[in-house]
Order: C-alpha cells, then sequence, then structure tokens
C-alpha cells in the first residue's frame, strides 16, 4: 500500500442524493465528512467526480454535497448514471481518463466516498480495481442503510485490494509535510473534530 499521491488522485463522491443519504448509518457522519474531502481535493487540487444515480428517480444531490461541489475551483464533473457501478457508465470512464489520465509513475488512485456501501460503491470499487486503479474508501464518507450492510462490503472490498483510510489521512497524505503551503487551510477545515454520527 502507498500513499496517497495529489498528481494521481482523484476523488470520486458516489450518489448521496435525495432522501437516501438521510436513511444510511451515521449519515451526518458520512455528509460532514464528504463535504471535508471535497473541500481537501479543492486545496490539494485533486480532481472530483460526483455521480448521481437515476437523478430523475431519486433526486439531486444533498444540497450539502452540491454546494461543495459547487464551490470547487479545480477540475470537476457531475456525472449522471442508470448502471449501478459507475464503471458501467461511458461517461464516467472518459471523465476518469480525462481527468486523471493514467501514467507511467504509478497507478491512478481513486478516492472513493457515497452510497450505498453495498451497491453503487461496492461494484464501482471492484470494477476500478479491475481496471488496474488503486482503490482508497474513505470509510468515514461511506454508508449504506445499515451497519451490517456497510460493514460487510467494507471487507469485501478490502479483501479484493481496496484499503481504508479516511477524510483526515487523506489531507494528511496529500500534503506530506507540515511545511506544505497549505497546511494552515488544512488545520481550518479539520478543526472541530471527527464528525459523529
Amino acid at each position: 500500500m502507498e500513499l496517497l499521491d495529489t498528481n494521481r488522485s482523484v476523488l470520486v463522491v458516489v450518489d448521496l442524493q435525495g432522501k437516501l443519504v438521510e436513511m444510511v448509518y451515521r449519515s451526518k457522519m458520512v455528509l460532514a465528512a464528504t463535504v471535508r474531502l471535497l473541500r481537501l481535493a479543492d486545496l490539494f487540487a485533486v480532481p472530483v467526480i460526483l455521480t448521481e444515480q437515476y437523478p430523475q428517480g431519486l433526486g439531486p444531490t444533498h444540497p450539502e454535497v452540491k454546494a461543495a461541489f459547487d464551490a470547487l475551483a479545480i477540475p470537476k464533473r457531475l456525472v449522471p448514471k442508470t448502471s449501478f457501478s459507475c464503471c458501467g457508465e461511458p461517461a464516467f470512464l472518459r471523465a476518469l481518463d480525462d481527468l486523471r489520465p493514467r501514467t507511467r509513475s504509478g497507478a491512478r488512485q481513486v478516492v472513493l466516498a457515497g452510497i450505498e456501501a453495498h451497491v453503487c460503491v461496492q461494484q464501482t470499487a471492484l470494477e476500478l480495481l479491475h481496471y488496474g486503479n488503486q482503490v482508497c474508501l474513505a470509510w468515514d464518507a461511506v454508508s449504506g442503510r445499515g451497519e451490517e450492510y456497510r460493514r460487510h462490503a467494507l471487507e469485501r472490498m478490502t479483501a479484493a485490494g481496496a484499503w481504508l483510510t479516511n477524510h483526515e489521512s487523506a489531507g494528511f497524505e496529500w500534503a506530506r509535510d507540515k511545511n506544505h503551503p497549505r497546511f494552515k487551510e488544512l488545520s481550518q477545515i479539520l478543526k472541530g473534530g471527527q464528525p459523529e454520527g
């Protein structure tokens, strides 16, 4: 396992939409961690893809997450889809290659957040791994309708080769050093401790 590298990372936020967000296990934690991840990605120039699963039926992205996404100054894409795996949507694969092309210096690192852990996040993670990407799951920004669904999905994804992180670890890995010019801004984003339930 490697540290996250800003030159190889892309943040993918999966389907944090409508009323479903309020129904998932520890929804407040997931929303707060995702918003912080988006702000950290912006801080360290990590591109972002936000997906929406059948928005006509499930509704738009949660307002807090959408506001943070809209505020990004970095390259970003919003990708609607009907396939459960993001990789089943050609526009997602094009966005991934456009925002973070593969290089010879190492595998692309996809930091995943979103819902539901055992459906769209899991299928996306497994296919990304199959295609040769490194997959890093921000456990505090991933959930589903029930703790067991979430736990077993995280277990399956890690067994397949993904690894677990959290929004704070991602930020510190992107910074690498206390002397990074954006470190004070990183500290400001992380103030207030770990988001609760």
